[in-house]
């Protein structure tokens, strides 16, 4: 994994939500309402007083309308053809143990990238909603077993299952074994 200092990511982010808050002209009450995130999570987190959790930050890509990889590229520089393994954007949620490796270099122009998840025994991730509605994606299980919910429906995934789902409500990612979990998720936009 990146060895690059985990509070010098959470400062970077905190200084791009920054500033696409200041793009919409909105304040810090106007986005909390947007967003349901409250006023002093997202002064923190712009402050990177605290790591903003994938639950906060899936919020702010909805309100935004970017996804996750859209959003921690943009603290990056330029987009390459060919990232390194030792050179991909990682970022840890560790309130949670979800640790995400940004794959494939991610490009403005293109719909499609890949991420690899990994959940701790037991981390357990709602989102109320995605951060592109619409948004599809594949997940391919490497290891572990995991319980993926869209909406109403709830998936048992053990290695090698692959789950396809267009995403328009709230999911759920639990790490449903004894062991971690490894995953591949395939994410295309709309």
């Amino acid at each position: 994994m990146r060895s690059e200092d985990p509070d010098a990511v959470d400062v970077r982010i905190g200084v791009r939500l920054a500033a696409l808050r200041a793009q919409h002209g909105w304040s810090l009450g106007e986005l909390a309402e947007r967003s349901g995130v409250s006023r002093s999570t997202l002064s923190r987190a712009e402050r990177a007083e605290t790591s903003a959790t994938a639950a906060v930050l899936n919020r702010l890509c909805h309100v935004y309308g970017r996804t996750m990889s859209q959003l921690l590229s943009e603290v990056e520089a330029g987009p390459a053809p060919l990232v390194r393994a030792a050179e991909q954007q990682v970022w840890e949620d560790r309130a949670s143990g979800f640790v995400r490796r940004a794959v494939s270099p991610p490009h403005a122009g293109l719909r499609g990238e890949l991420v690899e998840g990994r959940l701790a025994p037991g981390a357990d991730i709602a989102y109320d909603r995605p951060p592109v509605p619409g948004l599809e994606q594949h997940l391919w299980l490497l290891d572990g077993a995991l319980e993926v919910t869209d909406g109403e429906r709830t998936h048992h995934l053990d290695a090698g299952d692959c789950l396809r789902m267009r995403v328009h409500g709230p999911t759920r990612f639990r790490c449903a074994g004894p062991g971690a979990t490894r995953y591949v998720l395939a994410v295309v936009r709309p």
